[in-house]
């Protein structure tokens, strides 16, 4: 494709201003890749402060026929905001407000580019909270969460972005403005096109405005780490735990290699005997948690390959958390590459999942480790290898593409949490039949006739611009 004319850029920097839009090479670069590490230069990045401005944006490049990509914080880890054709990249940083926290009405109304961990501490101002917490929270955007529909660790019993995003205001690749939904509980106006949205990774319309369902604060939580000599009955246990009548609000697991990996973290890290934990949280009223606390303890009782410590001091809760966010930076000193992965499986899958992944790396010889919201069966899988070294990218390639067929074979799913992007597109006739990929296909031209809407992402054969 070739470079948008200068003529183009002036009419972009009329729409904006010129402070808020740059060509420098150097500042190109940096809106070129996410966690793929695979980069592709855009032609412009530009800042825009309104909806007002995206939707003259989106105008412009309709009738020009030039890509446009919409940007969160970058943190995404499947490419979905790689501009892969150019054009483009359009990121939200600057529509950062929070509008709006409603404490009569449980909601907030916000703009994309408020970072998550912001929008949380806005919402505890007022007695609330937005219980949606991915690990980037301290720096992913809420509207990338949106397009991406992020999870969390929180996810086992509160669910993830789908189910705490009620309306959304919308900017189409015609540059029209939609609004789905509304702040109200119940809505049944018509198609529920918010839920169309969320997820649909920027190819269908650009987010500019969401209004999302927030919780009175629970009171109370209790936090314990579960260690064990036996991954197996690690991973068994997720599934007794939720059938014993324990609803945690947080259920997160850690193989031996990732607990290796971030023990410099902890002030007591286990010990080299034990082959996974996992972290679980419990909340609600007092006496609700510490009914719960004993039934936690009264199933752990006897077991003789678990061991059970409750976190007695706020110290003690950030050092176990602290642990569990170092993973991914963590893992780059056992080899300086890696592929990361998040399928998901039923949850009485998961010790099959992770037996899998022992005996795949095995064979491959490579370094591969689990980790993840084992509560709802989200497990994160990191293949670790050396690019420089002859033949290993091969073997992490093979190894992704077994994954991802074991995972299904288990009655799971691509991704739980990343999305697709263009990195997970090769795989996507493994889960959807060519009727379910075609429909999606046919929406996707609805919205979007000229697909200059993130082109190259989810359908990588849907695309009108080479």
């Amino acid at each position: 494709m070739t470079a948008i004319p200068s003529h183009i850029i002036t009419e972009i920097s009329t729409i904006v201003g010129s402070d808020s839009i740059t060509t420098r090479i150097e500042d190109l670069h940096c809106y070129s890749y996410d966690g793929t590490a695979k980069p592709h230069l855009p032609d412009v990045v530009v800042f825009p402060q309104s909806t007002q401005q995206i939707s003259e944006i989106m105008q412009l490049a309709s009738r020009q026929r030039i890509p446009v990509i919409p940007r969160g914080a970058g943190t995404g880890m499947t490419g979905g905001i790689v501009p892969l054709h150019g054009g483009i990249v359009l990121t939200t940083t600057k529509l950062n407000k929070v509008i709006e926290i409603d404490r009569d009405n449980q909601i907030g109304i916000v703009e994309p580019g408020v970072i998550t961990a912001e929008l949380q501490r806005a919402a505890r101002h007022q007695g609330l909270f937005y219980p949606v917490d991915p690990a980037s929270l301290k720096y992913c955007s809420i509207g990338g969460n949106a397009a991406e529909c992020a999870g969390g660790p929180s996810a086992v019993k509160y669910g993830v972005t789908k189910d705490y995003i009620i309306g959304l205001e919308v900017v189409l690749a015609s540059g029209e403005v939609i609004h789905a939904g509304a702040r109200t509980e119940k809505s049944v106006t018509g198609y529920d096109l918010t839920r169309l949205f969320i997820g649909s990774e920027g190819t269908l319309g650009i987010i500019t405005r969401l209004i999302v369902r927030l919780l009175p604060i629970p009171p109370h939580k209790e936090t314990f780490l579960l260690t064990s000599h036996s991954l197996r009955r690690t991973t068994e246990m997720v599934s007794e735990i939720l059938n014993n009548h324990i609803k945690p609000c947080t259920l997160e697991y850690m193989d031996k290699t990732a607990i290796a990996a971030v023990s410099e973290f902890m002030e007591k890290p286990p010990s080299e005997s034990v082959k996974a934990l996992l972290i679980v949280e419990i909340d609600g009223e007092k006496p609700v948690v510490a009914e719960q606390a004993e039934k936690l303890r009264r199933l752990i009782e006897g077991q003789e390959e678990f061991q059970l410590r409750q976190a007695a001091t706020q110290d003690e809760i950030e050092d176990i958390w602290q642990a569990r966010r170092a993973i991914s930076p963590s893992v780059l000193k056992l080899r300086p590459n890696k592929i990361s992965e998040d399928v998901a499986v039923p949850r009485s899958r998961i010790p099959e999942l992770v037996e899998f992944t022992e005996q795949l790396a095995e064979e491959l010889e490579l370094i591969i480790l689990t980790f993840g919201h084992a509560g709802d069966g989200n497990i994160h899988v990191n293949i670790m290898l050396d690019r420089a070294i002859p033949g290993e990218a091969e073997k992490g390639a093979q190894a992704k593409d077994r994954l991802f067929k074991h995972a299904i074979t288990l009655g799971g799913t691509l991704s739980g949490e990343h999305g697709i992007g263009f990195s997970k597109a090769p795989y996507m006739s493994y889960e959807l039949d060519e009727a379910t990929l075609n429909l999606m296909k046919r929406i996707k031209n609805l919205f979007d006739p000229n697909n200059i809407l993130n082109p190259g992402k989810i359908f990588p054969d849907h695309n009108t611009l080479d």
